[in-house]
């Protein structure tokens, strides 16, 4: 399983790379192993406004549907439109040409949310296995 130490990571299995007010979401690698062949993607709209925990889209893959949701409130101010024709980049490059939406955020609420450090995620899978 791969991660990165510049990402934050949720229970749900999403990474999050914040930068000042912007940030940018995404799928683990571990989800996307445990997705399997990932065929489809509903993404938001940009310029939709989204409170944190909130449903964003859609994942679908050969063996389920998984719901999307967002750790963060925000502005979507950009979404991968790549991944509508070529959801398995979520499979092959979930961190880097597979991420999923930007946002401006607050900065200040990052500090209310519950997210992981890359030890933590780690941690935290290998006692799902």
């Amino acid at each position: 399983m791969e991660t990165r130490g510049e990402l934050y990571y949720t229970e749900e299995h999403e990474w999050i790379l914040i930068e000042g007010n912007k940030a940018i979401l995404g799928i683990t690698d571990y989800a996307q192993n445990a997705l399997s062949d990932i065929v489809y993607i509903e993404l938001p709209e940009v310029g939709t406004i989204i409170d944190s925990e909130e449903h964003i889209g859609n994942i679908e893959s050969v063996k389920a549907v998984s719901e999307l949701y967002s750790p963060i409130s925000g502005e979507i101010t950009a979404v991968n439109k790549t991944l509508e024709e070529e959801p398995e980049l979520l499979n092959t490059e979930p961190y880097d040409h597979g991420w999923i939406i930007k946002l401006l955020i607050d900065p200040g609420e990052i500090s209310q949310i519950s997210l992981m450090d890359e030890d933590e995620y780690i941690n935290f899978t290998s006692k799902l296995n």
